[in-house]
């Protein structure tokens, strides 16, 4: 069997890092997936002796995870983390270490709600800092340690987040006066006069965004009682709009200047084109007198996240240049805050930056951005040279440090996050191993990438995953990646993972065809209006070439797999390619282009990928699923979440009624309680169940029921 081992070469990426895996390692199984330990918002001390995260642990009982926060001592060889803040009936996340060092601020659920707290490092005896009648979503200490900036969800007429939403006072929402204006009453039906009216999984409150203000802090650690600040406008004639913004955003979009009298933050005007529109401008909030002024009014795409440097001189920040576009390149933009000069600073480099922070020089600045299935560190300078600091793996936040050090967060396709340190000769080091006595019963896989001509000829690249060890004719399972501007590339996941799918002998294979990112922007552009043409010829050319390059696949018994937009090419794939596939696994996939583009929640991405509203596209039905649904034959397991407003779980259902219509086995899988993802553990199992007995049915037919 020596003749089906690959003959590319194993990239086994940063699970060189981790210990041997002894020789009773296992297969991994879709509850090792579930019960890792996540490991995410990273910090780091100003003097960088402490790092601090916080790890998430799953309850499978209690059908939820908990978090706490731990602290890491960064000045010798070998320390442990240790629990710095832990009761198990709580969570504690978020945290932030004081600019002098002597606190570490975070996020509890404690006191019933999610409020602030810090904890002195000597001591850690627990101290409520905020006491809000609403939640806290995040919050940003001032650089001299005097003042937060605080935001959640709120009523935009109130004065502060100590606000239940009943003031009295003019109509300033999208409705009528106060708080909740989503039942105006006296029964359930909510009242809307204008787009959007959900958002991603939730129906929205008229007249509620999310908003930020800034408290200053009294020398015993709590919020100075005084007035607060709201850094979106005047008290009662605030900006409408959500900062940070939703779904996603964070305190990426909201950041204190050096000097502390003043905030950055993003936001994008609520108003009757929200739901069409991706101009995110970026704001200034002064402390000292109340309002805002538009530092990005003549760009009318996105400006995304503000980052002030240390000594005060420069704003850096990321544009777009097309309106309407939510995967246009991010060019890293740096503000003269002075003369208010604005430089492309890396126009000519052909990446989209993901995040970006300054060295504590203020000389150099540190972004992520994808290229070729990772997502490393880069370093820029202030002329725009670029430098890549990172190899493989998808590094998830960089952080500064004193001694030019980096710190960052880094995973993989072999292993989740783990904290890693990079010194300034380039040395990088693992610094913690959070899932080590898991990942050590495992089997690691055999992760390899390879290159083809795609469509037009193009170089196109893949990625295979496979048991490491197995000397067996592997069927194979493509999986497709949504987006459509994604990538499936050297990263973990709790969603689609090659690794836990690989364990059930299978060839995991996936393609980042025309539209994927870290390719440069025409590469990502070029799906534009071509959504079932160059990324079909690209998965069946990526299918041949694996094959080829690895004669362990047997290509010809395979199942494809995928979600969103990589659902919408398994419908596609059923009418335009179906006689390939053994079988078919459709999470969340658009089932007809027409439905979609009236029940969607934001219009931008659909009109902007298929050239606008449906009564104006040439060509609208072109590469419309639906119309090619005579054609099905290929065994289909649907799947949606009924809260998924992006892709509604209608599409689904017509999806399985077509199949089911037309005698084609089929099974539909419904989840109440979830959106566009699966997120809850217990409902992960029961998606890997039910999947992973699909392949198996259709993979390994002699197995039986």
């Amino acid at each position: 069997m020596d003749k089906y081992i690959s003959r590319s070469i194993s990239l086994l990426g940063l699970a060189t890092c981790l210990a041997a895996v002894p020789a009773a390692a296992r297969p991994m199984t879709e509850t090792d997936l579930v019960m890792l330990k996540r490991l995410a918002a990273p910090a780091v001390s100003a003097d960088g002796k402490l790092a601090a995260y916080q790890l998430r642990e799953t309850d499978l009982e209690a059908n939820k995870g908990r978090t706490d926060i731990y602290v890491l001592k960064l000045a010798g060889a070998g320390e442990e983390p240790v629990k710095f803040v832990s009761k198990p009936e709580h969570n504690e996340h978020d945290p932030v270490f004081s600019p002098d060092g002597q606190h570490l601020y975070y996020i509890s659920n404690e006191s019933g709600s999610d409020q602030i707290w810090r904890t002195p490092l000597d001591t850690a005896a627990p101290q409520q800092v905020s006491k809000f009648k609403t939640d806290v979503s995040g919050f940003k200490i001032s650089p001299n340690g005097k003042m937060l900036a605080v935001w959640g969800d709120v009523a935009l007429q109130c004065f502060d987040m100590d606000c239940d939403g009943d003031v009295e006072t003019k109509n300033l929402g999208k409705t009528a006066p106060s708080g909740d204006t989503s039942k105006p009453g006296p029964g359930s039906g909510r009242e809307y006069n204008e787009l959007m009216v959900r958002h991603w999984d939730a129906w929205e409150t008229p007249g509620n965004y999310s908003r930020a203000f800034t408290y200053g802090l009294n020398a015993d650690g709590t919020l100075y009682s005084g007035h607060a600040l709201g850094v979106d406008g005047k008290t009662g004639q605030p900006l409408t709009g959500d900062t940070p913004s939703k779904p996603y955003g964070g305190g990426e979009e909201l950041n204190w200047a050096a000097d502390s009298d003043s905030v950055y933050f993003t936001l994008r005007v609520a108003d009757k084109d929200e739901a069409k529109s991706t101009n995110l401008d970026i704001y200034s909030s002064h402390q000292n007198y109340n309002g805002h002024t538009n530092l990005t009014p003549d760009n009318p795409a996105t400006d995304i996240l503000p980052t002030p440097s240390p000594d005060g001189k420069w704003l850096a920040y990321a544009a777009m240049a097309r309106a309407g576009y939510e995967s246009d390149r991010q060019v890293l933009m740096l503000r003269n805050l002075k003369t208010d000069k604005v430089t492309a600073l890396t126009e000519k480099w052909d990446r989209s930056v993901g995040t970006i922070a300054w060295s504590p020089d203020s000389k150099n600045l540190y972004v992520t951005a994808g290229e070729i299935l990772d997502t490393p560190v880069f370093k820029v300078d202030l002329k725009g040279g670029v430098t890549r600091l990172t190899k493989d793996g998808h590094v998830s936040a960089a952080l500064p440090m004193a001694d030019g050090g980096l710190l960052f967060a880094m995973d993989s396709v072999q292993a989740p996050s783990d904290l890693y340190r990079r010194d300034n000769a380039g040395k990088i080091t693992q610094l913690t191993n959070v899932n080590a006595a898991l990942l050590n019963e495992i089997d690691k896989v055999n992760v390899q990438r390879f290159d083809f001509k795609g469509a037009n000829g193009d170089q196109v690249w893949g990625q295979i995953t496979k048991p490491l060890d197995s000397n067996l004719l592997l069927p194979v399972a493509l999986i497709v990646h949504g987006g459509p501007q994604g990538s499936f590339g050297n990263s973990w996941s709790y969603r689609w993972n090659p690794k836990v799918m690989a364990a059930q002998n299978i060839g995991v294979v996936s393609i980042d065809f025309h539209g994927s990112t870290g390719y440069g922007q025409a590469f990502t552009d070029s799906i534009n209006k071509d959504w079932g043409g160059k990324p079909l010829e690209d998965l069946k050319l990526g299918m041949d070439a694996a094959g080829q390059i690895d004669t362990q696949l047997n290509t010809q018994n395979a199942c494809a797999l995928g979600a969103s937009y990589g659902g919408y090419l398994m419908n596609w794939i059923k009418g335009n390619w179906p006689d390939h596939f053994k079988c078919i696994v459709n999470h969340a996939g658009i089932f007809d282009l027409r439905a979609m583009a009236y029940e969607t929640d934001e219009l931008w991405f659909d009109q902007w990928d298929q050239g606008g509203p449906w009564t104006t596209r040439s060509d609208a039905e072109k590469w419309n699923p639906v119309n090619h649904v005579a054609k099905w034959k290929t065994p289909t397991l649907v799947i949606h979440g009924e809260k998924d407003f992006r892709i509604p779980y209608s599409q689904s259902l017509a999806a399985f009624t077509a199949l089911q219509q037309q005698g084609v086995y089929s099974k539909l899988l419904v989840f109440p309680d979830e959106n566009h993802w699966i997120l809850k553990p217990k409902n992960s199992l029961q998606w890997h169940g039910a999947v992973f007995e699909w392949l198996s049915r259709h993979l390994y037919p002699e197995a039986g029921d």
